[in-house]
């Protein structure tokens, strides 16, 4: 698994394959045609990412103590772009995701492709997805110390 730096340089590398502006939104397009339906019962209003152009569901669960999202959405370029946030974020750690500034993603020229609109989604999407690291790490860091009290004879 590469690290959230190196997802976000090879989507970079990728993006960087088109010139024109055009072929990059048809690419993210094309990404999002790709990203693997989610299950009809994450589609309601508790997963659902406000602040969205479109309708965006974001389901985020833990597996093996790494976090993983998978998205559907109603528009093709919205789904291109939660597939994009999708790869970059799924299967690492909380801490990890919270380690990385999200500033970060301006790497990738998105404002020069998609309209504010677009943008505030993935505002929206990003604010969901560090809020479920924040909840994970929180609560695995209690875990961690209820664990450590209890090995240690504290209860």
């Amino acid at each position: 698994m590469n690290t959230i730096q190196a997802e976000i340089k090879a989507i970079n590398n990728e993006l960087k394959l088109f010139e024109d502006v055009m072929d990059k939104y048809e690419y993210i397009i094309e990404l999002g045609k790709q990203l693997h339906p989610i299950e009809d019962k994450y589609k309601t209003i508790s997963y659902k990412v406000q602040g969205c152009q479109s309708q965006i569901w974001l389901h985020p669960y833990i597996k093996e103590n790494k976090v993983y999202f998978e998205a559907a959405g109603d528009a093709l370029i919205a789904q291109g772009l939660v597939d994009i946030l999708i790869r970059i974020y799924s299967g690492h750690s909380a801490q990890e995701i919270l380690d990385t500034d999200s500033s970060s993603l301006k790497e990738l020229h998105l404002s020069e492709i998609i309209s504010s609109g677009r943008q505030n989604g993935i505002a929206s999407m990003l604010t969901r997805i560090y809020g479920f690291a924040k909840e994970t790490s929180t609560s695995q860091n209690a875990i961690a110390s209820f664990t450590k009290e209890l090995h240690n004879g504290n209860f």
